[in-house]
């Protein structure tokens, strides 16, 4: 029950704005990293490949890495089926830490970057895209189906 004395700091409609503001600054700078990667794997094809080779990691799995970038990172920008693209792409960042970034030195930053990413899209993956974002405006639109992935 809440304090019939509290006043809060912010009013509610700026408290929800500040919110709505803080989840799209926050989508677009998680999803401008897998965005920006996923491009440099398609103009970088062979050598993105090469370098899968040299972890044990089939190439023939690159057009799923890229979709999964290219195709995560747009659709978390423009919170769309964001707590499924969200849970995917964590998933993705934990396993691009274990398999790519195991050692000390530059590799253990770049394992313990990809788990903080990785948090930051479970955060995302429970609280979805917040209020500005297709998710909430498309929701009521689409087929029973897809709704749920929205919710």
């Amino acid at each position: 029950m809440q304090n019939p004395s509290y006043s809060p700091a912010i009013p509610l409609a700026t408290a929800e704005t500040l919110n709505n503001s803080l989840c799209l600054f926050g989508r677009v700078l998680l999803a401008f990293l897998f965005v920006v990667e996923g491009y440099g794997k398609i103009t970088a094809y062979a050598d993105v490949q090469a370098y899968m080779a040299q972890f044990g990691v089939s190439p023939n799995l690159l057009p799923l890495v890229i979709l999964t970038e290219l195709g995560g990172g747009l659709l978390i920008a423009l919170g769309l089926f964001t707590r499924p693209a969200a849970f995917a792409l964590g998933g993705f960042c934990v396993l691009a830490a274990l398999i790519f970034h195991r050692g000390g030195g530059d590799a253990a930053i770049g394992m313990e970057k990809d788990f903080a990413i990785a948090g930051g899209f479970f955060v995302l993956a429970a609280h979805g895209a917040g209020g500005w974002g297709l998710d909430g405006w498309l929701g009521p639109n689409l087929s029973p189906f897809l709704r749920l992935l929205t919710k």
